[in-house]
């Protein structure tokens, strides 16, 4: 593997509509991006993806574009981007920008002209198609839930939208299109940019032609899900060389995709040397348990099965590429509640969940809050919800029977909103995050949870996530812990995570106690040092005999040991 200069790095995700709002509007600015960005260096940051600040209508939080060359005035101007690009550089810190290019915005200028003119130019750089015998032509169900198609007004055709209605397609089968998203990227990365956060972008292309893509109904609806048409949608990789050979290569841009439902054999064209992405994002946990019939019926991951996803994608990427691992992001729930059971949610537990993240072979990324723990929201009614993805989710539950608490309590485990609440910077009126009424209401345990409170603490999670941040970086260690090989240990052992990182004459050892009981552990070889733990003490009979009491993380450094790929010594 070709070594490249953000290998090393460490990546965060600020969602800016919630981190901080500067001016009392109760939006979050890129103003308060800027005025944290010392925050963010403390801790240890390097590149920082923001979620769309484009102007929008915000169907879909800002993922819905309505212009690519401009900022929208909830968060801020053109100058104040600028200003951050400049002032992240002078801490050595880069900025990805969202590159959202599967879909715009109806307001859009292109749609709106294409509106205009049905049959004209601009139309076909959407999916405008006819009626089929009367009814839309095909019956695919959209991500966020209903049909894909909507009708053009005042004609007899459908345009296509594979998440909200007011989010059309982009027809990337035409060239002239694509060329303007060309140059738009190229645009942006002229402005300093150090690349993109790609989002949707294994949609952009379709199975085509839509009317012989009928495919047999998943719910009572009558609708099939639109992911059913990706095994059938050949030749993405087109666009995709052609978007990195025309774009990213000349800049040495920096890219990671949010990639779903390729096979497990095109890996290497997605993320090996010369892939379309730096890398891409494992999400093998996030989808693991996911179920046709809705949120409703999917099953919740257990440490066990969290352990097999992510040895699974380790195995996968071994000799590809790296991938990007995450515990959340934007569009899940909070990660400590998700994967660690709601009785042993403590900071210890969620230490051991950022040491095993972290210890992995690829690329780390925290979304802002999770270096603190942040959990999900409480809901109390689903009038408190304003994700779009939620709301479509609690009427497909009602629909499948369930009463009105019963499909509250099945969503809220689920969704987008609980990542979405506000920073939680003190403990103030509304969490140190707006001197205003803030766009999504705080989580209430920002009392107890938040960012002063914790950089006051050395035991506190925020500075256990330094420490791994600089662990990563520890010149002695940097190099097994970036590139040294993924090498499970004990791997039948239920609910311990062990795995060797092995480098050149450099073997480590990662040990987490997923559980709240104790057990002792026979290691393979003495250990020289304890480089990182998440409890005060190491209980060891011996230096090959160690203790780990419930949901202890450590990371050993071993005595020179010889083993298998397999973990086998």
């Amino acid at each position: 593997m070709q070594k490249k200069w953000w290998h090393g790095k460490t990546a965060y995700q600020i969602y800016p509509k919630s981190f901080r709002d500067t001016t009392g509007s109760g939006v979050g600015d890129l103003r308060g991006v800027i005025q944290k960005l010392d925050y963010l260096k403390e801790l240890g940051i390097d590149i920082i993806w923001l979620s769309p600040c484009y102007p929008s209508p915000m169907a879909d939080q800002g993922y819905d574009i309505s212009d690519y060359y401009a900022i929208d005035p909830r968060f801020g101007t053109m100058e104040d981007m600028e200003t951050l690009i400049a002032e992240a550089k002078k801490r050595e810190m880069y900025v990805l920008m969202d590159l959202v290019v599967n879909h715009c915005s109806d307001e859009h200028e292109w749609f709106q002209k294409a509106l205009q003119e049905p049959d004209g130019k601009y139309a076909k750089y959407f999916y405008f198609e006819d009626a089929v015998d009367g009814h839309a032509p095909n019956n695919w169900r959209s991500y966020f839930g209903g049909s894909v198609w909507e009708p053009v007004p005042g004609t007899d055709k459908y345009y296509l939208h594979l998440f909200h209605k007011k989010q059309p397609d982009l027809n990337w089968e035409n060239r002239e299109l694509r060329q303007k998203l060309y140059q738009m990227m190229r645009w942006w990365l002229d402005k300093g940019l150090a690349g993109f956060r790609i989002d949707a972008i294994i949609n952009i292309k379709k199975a085509l032609p839509f009317a012989k893509y009928n495919y047999p109904a998943d719910r009572d609806d009558g609708l099939v899900a639109v992911t059913r048409m990706l095994k059938d949608a050949v030749g993405i990789g087109d666009f995709l060389s052609e978007m990195r050979d025309q774009v990213f290569k000349p800049y040495d841009a920096f890219t990671v995709g949010e990639v779903f439902n390729i096979k497990e054999s095109e890996l290497e064209h997605f993320i090996g040397d010369n892939g379309y992405f730096s890398t891409m994002f494992d999400f093998r946990e996030t989808t693991f348990g996911e179920s046709p019939k809705g949120w409703y019926d999917s099953h919740h991951i257990t440490p066990e099965e969290f352990k097999r996803c992510c040895y699974a994608s380790q195995r996968l990427a071994r000799h590809t590429g790296f991938l990007s691992n995450i515990i959340e992001n934007h569009d899940e729930p909070r990660g400590v509640s998700r994967y660690i059971p709601a009785q042993d949610l403590s900071e210890t537990s969620k230490k051991l969940l950022s040491t095993v993240s972290f210890m992995l072979r690829g690329l780390p990324w925290i979304y802002q809050g999770q270096e603190l723990g942040m959990e999900n929201l409480p809901f109390a009614s689903i009038d408190e919800v304003d994700d779009v993805n939620t709301l479509d989710e609690y009427k497909v539950a009602r629909d499948a029977g369930l009463s009105e608490t019963e499909a509250l309590t099945a969503v809220s485990f689920f969704s987008r909103d609980n990542a979405r609440t506000p920073f939680q910077w003190d403990d103030s009126g509304s969490a140190g995050f707006t001197a205003g009424t803030p766009w999504l209401r705080v989580n209430p345990n920002y009392t107890r949870i938040n960012a002063k409170e914790q950089k006051s603490r050395k035991d506190s999670l925020f500075s256990y996530y330094k420490a791994l941040i600089a662990l990563r970086k520890h010149p002695a260690y940097a190099d097994t812990i970036v590139y040294g090989a993924f090498e499970p240990f004990m791997e039948d052992n239920e609910n311990l995570m062990a795995f060797f990182r092995k480098g050149d004459g450099q073997t480590l050892l990662v040990l987490a106690n997923y559980r709240k009981e104790s057990r002792t552990l026979t290691l393979p070889s003495p250990y020289r040092n304890v480089l990182l733990n998440n409890l005060g003490s190491l209980v060891s009979e011996s230096d090959t005999h160690v203790t780990l009491k419930g949901y202890q993380a450590v990371v050993l450094e071993l005595a020179q040991l010889q083993h298998t790929e397999d973990g086998q010594s």
